[in-house]
């Protein structure tokens, strides 16, 4: 496959788990929205079914990676990183991509969640006072976009991305790629959808489970970017973990891969 394809295939393929992951997100937390409070199970479902829709759409083209930890990993897997840049920026791309058109598509229902007192507080009371302090770090539409932590705890929540993507990235090197060994195949993209509904399922608690550096900090850069009203703060401090944490698991799932399975 040639550069241009790679790029282009991961710009669209990222671009449309973003667009459907943040929208399922969205449907759940926003005001005024049909899906409001459909829970957990909705949100970890509604990641699988972006993962399958993305990678059955772009497989062709670039082989779906969709995440840099996963592009790592084959690197480390077959030795060649001639391709690790393209990979990435193409996956940055399209992250940011999808998370604006979630964006787009929620435009309202963004607009009556950051304008409701009982979001964003009223600014003249203790407790609007309160929220203020606390959107400062982490605002309240920041989860539609990007993870955070429900206990703060650097090395907890680095190790609970560390070993959520290394199930992850483990589970495409066995299972998933397809017979020249450089991306998800067909009956590879449903495994690797099931195997991300189950990280959120039993690994998504304590930190919402990124696992993929692209996911994270395209959506974390929109919305620092996206003129939101009473947006809050976009979290930077917390911003390393979901990168460098996926980073460290796929690499890890590499080698393990080379030790037991090559």
């Amino acid at each position: 496959m040639s550069s241009s394809d790679i790029f282009i295939g991961e710009t669209i393929g990222t671009a449309i788990l973003i667009l459907l992951g943040a929208g399922v997100v969205a449907a759940v937390v926003l005001k005024a929205s049909k899906a409001q409070n459909a829970g957990w199970l909705a949100i970890t479902f509604g990641w699988g079914f972006a993962v399958l829709t993305a990678v059955y759409t772009t497989a062709p083209l670039s082989g779906a990676h969709l995440n840099p930890a996963v592009t790592l990993a084959i690197a480390i897997k077959d030795g060649d990183w001639s391709n690790v840049p393209t990979y990435w920026a193409g996956q940055l791309l399209g992250a940011m991509i999808g998370a604006t058109l979630a964006w787009v598509a929620y435009y309202g229902q963004f607009r009556a969640h950051l304008t409701d007192p009982e979001i964003v507080g009223d600014p003249g009371t203790e407790a609007g006072k309160a929220i203020e302090a606390r959107e400062a770090q982490a605002g309240p539409v920041l989860g539609v976009f990007s993870t955070g932590p429900e206990i703060r705890n650097v090395a907890q929540n680095l190790a609970t991305e560390i070993i959520g993507t290394f199930v992850l990235v483990i589970a495409v090197l066995t299972q998933g790629l397809n017979d020249n060994g450089n991306g998800l195949g067909i009956l590879g993209a449903l495994i690797t959808a099931l195997v991300v509904v189950g990280i959120g399922l039993s690994l998504g608690g304590p930190t919402g489970y990124a696992i993929n550096p692209a996911r994270d900090l395209g959506p974390r850069i929109v919305h620092a970017l996206l003129p939101l009203p009473n947006k809050g703060g976009s979290d930077w401090g917390y911003a390393w973990i979901p990168v460098v944490g996926p980073l460290i698991g796929g690499a890890l799932a590499a080698g393990l891969y080379k030790l037991a399975f090559a």
